[in-house]
C-alpha cells in the first residue's frame, strides 16, 4: 500500500486557503498512486491560531465534512483529515457520541476511498505548555481503529506521542499502523523525531508522523516540519525537511507479522 504524508505550509487562520491547498495536495497524492494520505493537525486554521478556532469550528454533520468526504471519493483515495475544531454540541445534536455535552474538540476523521467516514478520533492529551489548547478544548475518551488496505490503523494526535500507554491500548486492539497528525513546533525537533521512532519500535508497527510548517506570530510559534514514515523496525522509509512537501512510502502489511515473528518482544510483555 502506498501512503502519503502531506506536510502543508499552514497559513494562520486562513481556512479556505488552507482547505484549497490541502485539496490540491490530496489530488496530487492520488494521481501519484497513493492509497492513503494523512494531513497535519489543525490543517485548516493552524494549531497555534487559537483566536481563530471559532472561524473553523464545525459539528460532524457540518457541510465541511461533506467537502472533505468528496475529496476522498472524487480522487479514489482514503485520507485522514488531519484534525479540525469540532463543535461537540452540534455533533451531539446530530446524534453522535461525544465526550461532553458542549465545548470544542481536536478531532481527526478517517475517510475511505468512497468518502465514507470510518473513524473519528478526538485528541486525548491536550497540550498546556505555552498553548491554550487545554483551556479551549475538551479531551477525547475513545479510540479510532480502522481496517484498511490489509492494515489495522489507529489514529493519535501530536502531544499523544509522549504517552506510550495510549499506543499499548491501540496495540491491544490489533493496530499495526499508527497515524499521527501533528503541529509540532521548534525547538523540540529531537523530541519529535525520537518519540515517533520510539512508538514505532516499541509497538513493532508502522507509524506515519505528519507535521505541518508555518509561523504563528501571535503565539510566537513555528512548526518544524520533518514528517516521517517509519517501518516496524523504526527505520525511516521517508522523511521531510521543514518545507511544504509530500513524502511517500510503500508499506507492506505482511512486514508487520514478519518483524513481530522474528523479534517477538511483544510476547514478553508482563
Amino acid at each position: 500500500m502506498e501512503v502519503a504524508a502531506i506536510q502543508l505550509g499552514i497559513e494562520s487562520g486562513a481556512v479556505e486557503t488552507n482547505l484549497d491547498q490541502a485539496r490540491e495536495a490530496v489530488v496530487d497524492a492520488a494521481a501519484e498512486g497513493a492509497d492513503l494520505a494523512v494531513l497535519p493537525e489543525q490543517f485548516l486554521v493552524g494549531f497555534f491560531a487559537f483566536d481563530d478556532y471559532s472561524t473553523q469550528v464545525a459539528g460532524l454533520d457540518d457541510p465541511l465534512f461533506d467537502r472533505l468526504a468528496e475529496m476522498a471519493a472524487d480522487n479514489d483515495i482514503a485520507f485522514v483529515a488531519g484534525s479540525v475544531v469540532e463543535d461537540l454540541a452540534a455533533s451531539a445534536a446530530a446524534g453522535y457520541d461525544v465526550p461532553a455535552a458542549d465545548g470544542y474538540a481536536n478531532t481527526s476523521v478517517f475517510f475511505d476511498r468512497n468518502g465514507q467516514r470510518r473513524g473519528v478520533y478526538r485528541k486525548h492529551h491536550l497540550f498546556g505548555y505555552d498553548s491554550a489548547e487545554s483551556e479551549l478544548l475538551v479531551a477525547g475518551d475513545s479510540l479510532s481503529v480502522v481496517e484498511f488496505g490489509g492494515l489495522t490503523i489507529g489514529t493519535t494526535t501530536c502531544y499523544d506521542l509522549r504517552f506510550p500507554s495510549l499506543y499499548r491500548r491501540l496495540l491491544d486492539r490489533g493496530v499495526d499502523c499508527l497515524v499521527v497528525p501533528s503541529a509540532w513546533p521548534y525547538p523540540r525537533i529531537e523530541h519529535w523525531e525520537t518519540l515517533g521512532r520510539a512508538r514505532a519500535i516499541e509497538n513493532l508497527s508502522y507509524l506515519i508522523a505528519v507535521n505541518g510548517t508555518g509561523s504563528f506570530p501571535a503565539a510566537d510559534a513555528q512548526l518544524c516540519g520533518r514528517s516521517a514514515i517509519y517501518d516496524p523496525w523504526g527505520t525511516a522509509r521517508a522523511t521531510a525537511g521543514d518545507a511544504s512537501t509530500t513524502i511517500t512510502a510503500t508499506i507492506e502489511p505482511a512486514a508487520v507479522d514478519e518483524v513481530r515473528s522474528s523479534f517477538p518482544a511483544l510476547d514478553d510483555r508482563r
